[in-house]
């Protein structure tokens, strides 16, 4: 049977809670800026082209929320409405994709695998696809 979340068996937990996500969520966006820099670009980034503080800190609430953990993104932000957050970008298949590439070297590089690894390359591919705006 595949890995099925609940309140008590999160993907959040099951990573080992804020500092590994935040952990995934610093890898994340050091692989964009090697891996994928058209992608790094469409964000604030410093003289190196690294993704800048704010961005990976926004982000890692918003993850951190999503995997079942603390929602402080929303306390703060209030509801994500990703389709609006990122209808001013062009969301097409490749950049799904490249998304996608960037999260998966990071989850590689953290050593997420088994159910959890399964359950998060299907939810976070579906999630790409579901922000695609362009054919």
């Amino acid at each position: 049977m595949a890995y099925a979340p609940s309140e008590m068996d999160s993907p959040f937990a099951r990573l080992g809670g804020e500092a590994r996500v935040r952990a995934i969520v610093e890898r994340f966006y050091d692989a964009m800026s090697t891996l994928e820099p058209a992608l790094a670009k469409l964000h604030v980034c410093d003289a190196d082209g690294r993704v800048e503080r704010e961005t990976r800190d926004r982000f890692g609430l918003f993850f951190i929320g999503w995997l079942g953990g603390p929602q402080d993104y929303i306390a703060k932000h209030g509801h994500p409405r990703l389709r609006m957050r990122h209808g001013a970008v062009p969301v097409d298949t490749a950049m799904a994709r490249a998304w996608m590439r960037c999260m998966g070297a990071a989850l590689d590089a953290e050593k997420v695998d088994g159910d959890v690894r399964a359950f998060l390359d299907a939810k976070l591919s579906d999630l790409t696809l579901f922000l695609r705006n362009q054919a």
